[in-house]
């Protein structure tokens, strides 16, 4: 059951229940929270509500999915991100720490690969995170950048985790490699992480440890980049990402969290201006976000 929120033809977002037949039937509300909220008070799970409302309204309103002007699947308030939870991304948090030398001396991506505790950052908020199709950005201010396509989990105030969706975790390599204390700048900035196109319900999804995740990159029209991986490979289970998440810690409803990639591009690529990125989870849909490259305040200087 995939459920995405765009805007109606009286421009407001609403949401709607997304059909294989690629048909979109409306939904009585503007957020995904107020769903869950309403199953709740329904006393039944969201699955089952949603199903209720299709057999009461049937077809009455059906909106076909390429037409429509998707936002984001959940006003998320926070988006939030793990690391280092697969070997691959050790992998490559290690190339980038040693700036492309080999060296077998242990560094602190492995030390985290290894513990106890997950790496978990805070990754972006509610006006810095876009939907399908609207650019992301990259910094002006890195010349080493890439997207990292990630499965987040879309959970409640309490850390139950009500559906799956896709994430774009943009990283500047060059950036993280020089310093980890600048993790925040590597992470953060302006349209640097879009999550969509749908939640899929959890109680939908029958093992969340065997989603492929697909990764393609077009630049000019051709396919640059094409790698896949399958969460299988996840070293940390969700429920445990979300209880370090939660402990000690103030979480609000429609929280995501990122849980990590196992999809790293050739460390010769960057992105460059103009990319197209798109990352496919089949039981999700497509996450797809054209490229801009941000301008520095000196460059506009120089051009004015």
């Amino acid at each position: 059951m995939r459920i995405i929120r765009f805007l109606n033809n009286n421009e407001k977002p609403t949401l709607g229940v997304l059909t294989s037949q690629q048909q979109v039937s409306l939904l009585p509300y503007s957020d995904f929270m107020e769903l869950v909220n309403d199953a709740e008070n329904k006393k039944c799970t969201p699955l089952k509500l949603v199903q209720q409302i299709i057999d009461k309204t049937g077809t009455t309103e059906v909106f076909i999915y390429d037409e429509l002007n998707l936002l984001t699947p959940i006003a998320a308030p926070e988006v939030w991100a793990s690391g280092v939870t697969y070997f691959k991304s050790r992998q490559a948090r290690n190339y980038e720490a040693s700036n492309g030398n080999s060296d077998s001396s242990q560094t602190f991506y492995d030390k985290v690969y290894d513990a106890e505790r997950p790496e978990l950052f805070m990754k972006s908020t509610e006006a810095r995170t876009i939907g399908p199709n609207k650019h992301l950005n990259i910094r002006s201010d890195s010349k080493w950048q890439i997207p990292e396509p990630e499965v987040g989990v879309v959970i409640n105030k309490k850390g139950r985790i009500l559906g799956y969706t896709i994430g774009n975790d943009m990283s500047s390599r060059d950036i993280e490699g020089e310093n980890p204390l600048y993790l925040p700048q590597a992470k953060i900035w302006k349209n640097s992480c879009s999550i969509g196109p749908a939640i899929v319900l959890a109680e939908s999804v029958p093992d969340p440890y065997n989603l492929e995740i697909r990764l393609c990159i077009y630049r000019e029209g051709m396919k640059i980049v094409e790698e896949s991986a399958n969460t299988n490979q996840l070293k940390r289970k969700y429920e445990e990402l979300v209880t370090y998440l939660t402990k000690d810690n103030l979480i609000f409803d429609g929280t995501v969290l990122l849980t990590g990639t196992s999809i790293v591009p050739p460390n010769e690529f960057t992105l460059q201006d103009g990319d197209r990125i798109e990352i496919e989870v089949p039981e999700i849909g497509v996450l797809a976000n054209p490229v801009k490259k941000l301008i520095s305040k000196e460059s506009r200087l120089i051009n004015n």
